[in-house]
């Protein structure tokens, strides 16, 4: 298992897309304490977009260890069998989706020595009737080819922005189980295309539940990244004995896939919100249920508990982290984000230690 685990490493350590000189920054007064170039393991959240921002949204980040974040763009489709996608670089968006705001996050973070990977999406529909991208379907192959010349020019677009600002992975796609299954020889192409562009490490973002153990092209990528909202539990307020035992229903398949592919696996995205249920269906957005902030962290410590000391496991996005939370409201807010509550805390031990932490008693139920 050594050798794979350091084979798995070096799949992993820098090689920082760019090739032109970065511009000199101010240097800030703490930076991030880099474990990443000594285990290649990412420790990540998921940056939400927004308004402009400044340094001073960096510093809870470098005070929790956070070594990098993703940041997502949109390609927009009208309906699920549009075969057009609209890339949406500039306008009326959030500053944070745009070519000039990603390029301005990524640099922000980078003073603090916080690395970047984009991660771009798709939106099918509006915003009230969105459609989950895992089911876009084409009607024709006609259809198809014409969506994947699309897909091609939109990915193709946030390859250069990365590779123009240095960032240090990126997606080539997320969540697109209609799209990847079936259309192997399409998504080499795309990926082939893209490392004419690009030059930093590659994944793709796989839904949890058939497309992570299905996908067929994972050899072509330098990571396997897996969109990880596995289901844990049953009940309302499990504890974390409970937690740990739900994910032990799901690591052999991916210790298995991570064998298989000899890739190194992250959870590109992992989210609980802070109530009841929350390990019951993680990827659900809307909530009635008690606010229980409590569940969220010991949810995020199972999670921890199970996977850190895995050799084959390099890391995990939080979902989600917000630049501008107000952290006077988490008391009463049953949503993803950990900011000012407990599971802020766990993050912030096991992202701090460059091994597998010892856990206090507190932390547990």
């Amino acid at each position: 298992m050594r050798g794979l685990s350091l084979f798995l490493c070096a799949l992993l350590l820098p090689a920082v897309g760019g090739s032109g000189p970065e511009q000199p920054s101010p240097t800030p007064s703490a930076k991030v304490r880099d474990y990443f170039s000594r285990d290649g393991r990412m420790r990540g959240v998921c940056f939400v977009a927004g308004r402009k921002i400044d340094e001073s949204v960096f510093e809870p980040l470098v005070k929790n260890n956070v070594e990098w974040i993703s940041q997502t763009p949109f390609g927009w489709m009208r309906s699920a069998d549009s075969s057009e996608i609209q890339i949406a670089a500039a306008g009326d968006i959030f500053w944070g989706e745009t070519d000039e705001g990603l390029a301005a996050t990524a640099r922000l973070a980078r003073q603090f020595g916080i690395r970047t990977l984009l991660k771009p999406h798709l939106w099918v529909a509006g915003w009230r009737d969105t459609v989950w991208t895992g089911e876009i379907r084409m009607k024709s192959e006609e259809a198809w080819k014409a969506w994947f010349e699309s897909y091609r020019l939109f990915i193709l677009h946030y390859a250069e922005v990365a590779e123009k600002n240095r960032m240090e992975a990126l997606a080539v796609g997320a969540e697109l189980q209609g799209a990847t299954l079936g259309h192997e020889e399409e998504w080499r192409e795309i990926v082939r295309r893209v490392r004419e562009v690009y030059h930093g490490k590659l994944t793709y973002a796989a839904n949890w539940d058939h497309e992570f153990e299905a996908l067929p092209f994972w050899d072509a990528l330098d990571f396997a990244g897996v969109q990880a909202y596995f289901p844990l539990s049953e009940k309302s307020d499990p504890s974390l004995e409970e937690l740990l035992a739900g994910w032990n229903r799901h690591l052999p398949m991916l210790e298995r896939v991570a064998a298989r592919i000899r890739r190194p696996v992250v959870f590109t995205e992992i989210g609980y919100k802070s109530s009841d249920r929350a390990s019951v269906e993680p990827w659900v957005w809307s909530t009635r249920d008690r606010i229980n902030l409590e569940q969220q962290a010991r949810c995020y410590e199972a999670m921890f508990r199970a996977s850190w000391g895995k050799p084959w496991f390099k890391g995990a996005y939080v979902w989600k982290w917000f630049p501008l939370y107000d952290t006077g409201r988490s008391a009463g807010d049953n949503n993803f984000s950990p900011q000012g509550k407990p599971a802020e805390k766990v993050l912030a031990r096991w992202y701090s230690s460059p091994a597998v932490p010892a856990s206090p008693a507190a932390s547990r139920p």
